[in-house]
């Protein structure tokens, strides 16, 4: 399928991808593998456009690619369970098949650094999954890799020992029943070292304050979540404004992002 737009032509692949496995990786979270021809596409901080089998349910959900196994040709997701949408994914089992449209957006940029230096990491949530693959990617490439990751609580902690597998990792919790009380901040602020690349996903309080931190930063990165009707940069309905321009200046997170440059969009 291709998509015509005044700024390009976007090959838009769908593939119905099947379920290896799918399992609850803590509350109402889910992590499921898939496998199929598009995985070979597949590029760090990307997304997949899941249709959910349902006909009542007429807009696809747009899911971060936590890990990418070119070999097997499997990519793992992770996602949260919000509505009936996802809520029907959960109930889904190996063997079953998937339409899937992707891989969607621009991702992040692990060209801007070199073996030897240094690369932080910061997610939050159910913004952390992408940072897996980011961090494998990282840690084969020779980079020090350092994440700091935070959660509410200690039921909602995920991902921590796979991310444990490519450098130091730093959890934080808002009651503090698990690893450090506090925010992302609390931790970053306190760092002496400046990173040569920062990466980052969460909610929109955790990326304000990246922003703001690593705002002239030459290599630092934020991956926004936004909601979405197409997928396809169509619709306009994920658009983020562009600093210090009009209003009529705007970018959209499933074409020009999920991810962007720190000081670039309004967050």
């Amino acid at each position: 399928m291709t998509f015509c737009s005044l700024e390009r032509v976007v090959m838009i692949l769908v593939e119905d991808l099947t379920i290896v496995s799918q399992r609850e990786i803590a509350p109402r979270i889910f992590e499921m593998v898939l496998k199929g021809e598009m995985v070979a596409d597949m590029q760090i901080g990307q997304f997949v456009h899941l249709k959910v089998p349902d006909p009542s349910k007429l807009l696809r959900r747009p899911i971060s690619i936590s890990e990418i196994d070119y070999d097997k040709k499997e990519a793992t997701i992770v996602y949260r369970v919000e509505r009936e949408g996802t809520a029907i994914l959960s109930k889904m089992v190996a063997g079953q098949t998937i339409d899937t449209m992707g891989p969607q957006g621009n991702g992040f940029d692990i060209s801007v650094i070199e073996a030897g230096q240094k690369a932080l990491l910061i997610g939050g949530g159910i913004g952390v999954p992408p940072l897996v693959e980011t961090a494998k990617q990282l840690k084969a490439k020779g980079v020090e890799v350092v994440s700091v990751i935070g959660f509410a609580n200690k039921d909602a902690v995920i991902l921590e020992d796979k991310l444990k597998a490519c450098g130091d990792v730093y959890v934080t919790t808002d009651d503090g029943s698990y690893g450090i009380k506090g925010y992302v901040s609390t931790v970053i602020d306190g760092f002496d070292w400046t990173p040569d690349a920062v990466y980052s996903c969460g909610a929109p309080g955790m990326l304000k304050y990246v922003d703001s931190k690593f705002e002239n930063h030459p290599h630092a990165y934020v991956s926004m979540e936004a909601r979405m009707a197409c997928g396809m940069g169509a619709c306009y309905a994920c658009v983020v404004h562009v600093k210090g321009e009009s209003d009529a200046k705007n970018l959209r997170v499933c074409e020009e992002g999920p991810v962007f440059p720190t000081g670039k969009v309004i967050v």
